[in-house]
């Protein structure tokens, strides 16, 4: 996702007209009951709280919100969970020219790390990639929080955004075809989440994700390829999210 890229566009843009509810639901479930395990009450536990807004914006019914806690504070059965994060990458090479790669990062929550694995080890394999070693592309990444606001539902010049954003201990910001993007230190997303919304700045998203140190073009001749590794990415039951080295 920074990304915040047509790629990552043409993803959130899916995620929004996805009709597999239960699968998305499945995801989004996974995503609290570990983000509960440091403890169930979203007021004392950000992780958690981000994890139920997630859950919110796609009209996840209460009960379920509620089953994911209980499941991940201990309170009721089920396969434990585990959060891994793996590391892909994609060759993608021009006509007559260099070859560039991709870079993933992959969060997946899965009751099978070992399944899980092989799974995305295939799948990266079918489409001409490999699944790296930890440390071979996440180099190229760093950890941030990020907020996105909607253009539409800004109720203030961007001049004075920018002002809030470095009250509130932002490091950055850019700007997308719908959305403005506000990046922070994962430690400061809460007290920058909190500031924003105290003055009335309705949040899209917030979370923390790997952010490309440099990123690059895909070649047309490889855009159909890395969509087809995308799209089954974005389909497999354990990726809780990936990112992308892409502009």
């Amino acid at each position: 996702m920074s990304g915040h890229s047509k790629w990552a566009t043409t993803k959130r843009k899916k995620e929004k007209i996805d009709q597999k509810r239960g699968s998305a639901f499945t995801k989004l479930a996974n995503a609290i009951s570990v983000a509960a395990r440091s403890g169930a009450d979203p007021e004392m536990n950000f992780g958690l709280r981000l994890a139920i807004d997630r859950a919110k914006a796609v009209s996840m019914p209460k009960e379920n919100i509620d089953r994911a806690i209980l499941r991940g504070s201990g309170g009721a059965g089920g396969a434990q969970l585990s959060h891994t994060v793996y590391e892909g990458f994609l060759p993608c090479r021009q006509a007559g020219g260099p070859s560039s790669q991709v870079a993933f990062m992959i969060e997946a929550i899965s009751d099978n790390s070992n399944r899980t694995f092989n799974e995305l080890k295939h799948l990266f394999a079918d489409h001409g990639g490999n699944l790296a070693s930890p440390g071979a592309v996440g180099w190229m990444f760093e950890r941030k929080g990020v907020i996105a606001v909607k253009n539409e539902k800004l109720k203030m010049n961007k001049e004075e955004l920018e002002l809030k954003m470095i009250d509130f201990g932002a490091d950055d910001f850019s700007e997308g075809e719908d959305e403005i993007y506000i990046y922070t230190k994962p430690e400061n997303l809460h007290a920058l989440k909190d500031g924003l919304e105290k003055e009335g700045i309705e949040i899209e998203s917030a979370g923390v994700e790997y952010i490309a140190k440099e990123k690059i073009d895909v070649p047309p001749e490889a855009e159909e390829k890395l969509q087809k590794l995308i799209d089954e990415l974005e389909e497999h039951q354990d990726v809780a999210e990936y990112f992308m080295n892409l502009k």
